[in-house]
């Protein structure tokens, strides 16, 4: 056999292996198999909420608040808005903590875990905040106020009124602060001497600041509790006027309506009242006497059926020791 006859020879077995089988011995070829398919991706909302609850917070917090408003699956969804909130919070990101805390305040309004979260959260977001501002701004007025408030939470008075004043000597055009003197004024001392001066601070705030609905609200207060009632109408009427949203003067401006005999008048505002609070026993109730006083007996009956209802799923509101109204 010729050399090229000899490495035809021995080339055979080295072809037939490079295709799957010696094909000098009559075995069959085998089929190529199918290249095998790619693994099905896994779901991205789970795969975010496994890797962020390892602590891989920055990479999938952004997965997190993409999709968590989207699910439908409310286990899922609150999953993912506890987690993103957590990684929000560790991130210092309160942009993305307050997204967290509004889908499940709106999603999950009762449950304790929930309320439990949201109370810590923010707790620690306004401790936050202050640090970053007496960092920021040591000299700040907002600062100064910050401390007053926290001398008057200790029920530091006079050091709290102080500290407001002092405010006031260098920004006396600054809105609130008036108020707020007036409020420890009242605070401090129930004498009627103690009433006059925090009048003079409230009347101060509201030429610094006209449209300020608390303190139309607590000098109408005042001149309740004085048995000033058209003033009294005056100031609550133009507190709920100034804060479409400011139950408490409604149910006020109705009280001293009926307290003067002004029935008819009293019922549109302890409407708007307890359309408001619905779960006040004290509205029905007031409500009821303004629709008897008027003759409505119907409406007053039912008033009175929705004030013993709402007293018996809130027993700590407690409505007037009053006789029902005739």
């Amino acid at each position: 056999m010729c050399p090229l006859g000899r490495r035809r020879h021995l080339l055979l077995p080295v072809l037939a292996l490079a295709i799957g089988g010696f094909v000098a011995s009559g075995q069959a070829v085998p089929a190529a198999k199918p290249p095998a398919r790619p693994a099905a991706p896994a779901d991205p909302i789970a795969l975010a909420l496994a890797r962020a609850e390892e602590g891989y917070c920055k990479e999938n917090l952004p997965v997190l608040r993409r999709t968590m408003h989207r699910l439908q699956d409310k286990n899922l969804q609150y999953k993912a808005g506890m987690t993103a909130a957590r990684c929000a919070m560790g991130m210092r990101d309160g942009t993305a903590v307050m997204e967290a805390l509004l889908l499940l305040r709106t999603q999950f309004p009762q449950d304790p875990e929930v309320l439990y979260t949201a109370a810590h959260f923010l707790s620690s977001l306004a401790n936050q905040a202050a640090q970053e501002l007496a960092r920021t701004a040591p000299e700040s007025h907002q600062v100064a106020k910050f401390n007053a408030q926290s001398l008057e939470s200790q029920q530091r008075w006079e050091d709290a009124l102080a500290a407001y004043r002092k405010i006031l000597e260098q920004h006396p055009k600054l809105p609130e602060i008036h108020f707020l003197i007036g409020r420890i004024l009242l605070e401090r001392a129930a004498t009627p001497d103690a009433a006059e001066q925090a009048r003079a601070e409230l009347l101060r705030e509201l030429e610094v600041n006209p449209k300020n609905a608390s303190a139309e609200f607590v000098l109408g207060e005042i001149a309740r509790r004085s048995g000033q009632w058209d003033e009294a109408i005056q100031r609550f009427a133009r507190a709920s006027t100034l804060d479409v949203g400011f139950a408490e003067a409604y149910l006020a401006l109705g009280m001293t309506l009926s307290s003067a005999s002004k029935y008819a008048e009293a019922i549109a505002p302890l409407e708007r009242y307890v359309k408001i609070v619905p779960d006040n026993p004290a509205g029905h109730y007031q409500l009821a006497i303004a629709y008897a006083r008027t003759g409505n007996k119907p409406a007053a009956e039912r008033e009175l059926e929705l004030q013993r209802k709402t007293a018996e799923k809130a027993p700590q509101r407690r409505a007037p020791n009053s006789a029902p109204p005739q």
